[in-house]
């Protein structure tokens, strides 16, 4: 992408990464609360270093693996905090847009966190499997397969319920 600008530059990257990345963090915590701070910190962040992150090659790529590492780093310290305190922390159900049909987002809050991860990062915001592999710290290979058992099981769920024809790209739309 190269130099994204400097006066009003950032404003229009912010105001059109924010939505994209709050919805990928958001599928891949179950938490669309902590998704968006923890997407304002990440920009914040970059606002903070802009005369170093706007002329980056990727200013995007830098938020993106900002905003993971954050997520990241949140969700050891609530597990810390759950093992120290006996409690497990409440996780959130509502969907993150009345878009999005309900099973669906049931089917997709039941996953575990790596497929949630795979999700969000190649559906929402439709990165490549290099790009997903590398801001998850995995191997290539590891998202395709990630993916197929993701859909795999987002497929038998939402068959079992019978009540929907939603298909696993009504994630990226919310």
């Amino acid at each position: 992408m190269g130099q994204v600008g400097t006066d009003d530059g950032f404003e229009a990257w912010y105001r059109q990464e924010h939505p994209h990345l709050a919805a990928a963090l958001t599928v891949m915590s179950g938490d669309a609360e902590l998704a968006h701070d923890v997407v304002s910190e990440a920009f914040a962040r970059a606002l903070e270093h802009w005369d170093r992150v706007s002329v980056m090659e990727s200013p995007t790529g830098w938020v993106r693996q900002v905003a993971v590492n954050l997520l990241r780093r949140n969700h050891r310290r609530a597990a810390l905090e759950r093992r120290l305190l006996g409690r497990r922390r409440a996780r959130s159900d509502e969907a993150p847009s009345q878009a999005v049909d309900p099973d669906l987002w049931k089917a997709v809050m039941a996953l575990p966190p790596r497929q949630r991860a795979v999700l969000g990062l190649r559906l929402v915001l439709d990165l490549s499997q290099a790009d997903t592999a590398r801001l998850l710290g995995i191997r290539s290979g590891t998202v395709s397969a990630t993916l197929v058992e993701a859909r795999r099981t987002v497929t038998h769920a939402l068959s079992n319920e019978e009540s929907t024809t939603a298909s696993i790209s009504e994630v990226a739309d919310g």
